[in-house]
């Protein structure tokens, strides 16, 4: 069994990012991903507490530590993200970030 069990993937665009955190938002928040845009806001527009968007925290980390190593969203980060935008953008310095270890 090898040391490293993460497979090494293509690095991920901002669009596949959106669809990822579309369709994790979708999926605890049980609505249709449709409505889900990157303009759309946790609280006010997606109806998202606190708990909804540790759950979206948790399913991003174990999805994303597959491609990279160790992928974390620390929770004092968490109360800056307000908006799904502001989710693509912190997982995009982050992916890319961890990418330059």
């Amino acid at each position: 069994m090898p040391a490293e069990t993460h497979v090494e993937q293509a690095p991920m665009d901002r669009q596949q990012v959106f669809e990822l955190i579309r369709d994790q938002l979708a999926d605890i928040l049980e609505i249709d991903p449709g409505g889900i845009l990157e303009s759309s806001t946790f609280t006010e527009d997606l109806d998202a507490d606190s708990l909804a968007l540790i759950e979206l925290v948790e399913a991003l980390e174990e999805e994303l530590s597959e491609r990279t190593v160790g992928f974390r969203i620390d929770d004092e980060d968490l109360e800056d993200l307000h908006s799904v935008r502001d989710a693509v953008e912190y997982v995009m310095a982050k992916l890319a970030a961890d990418g330059q270890e």
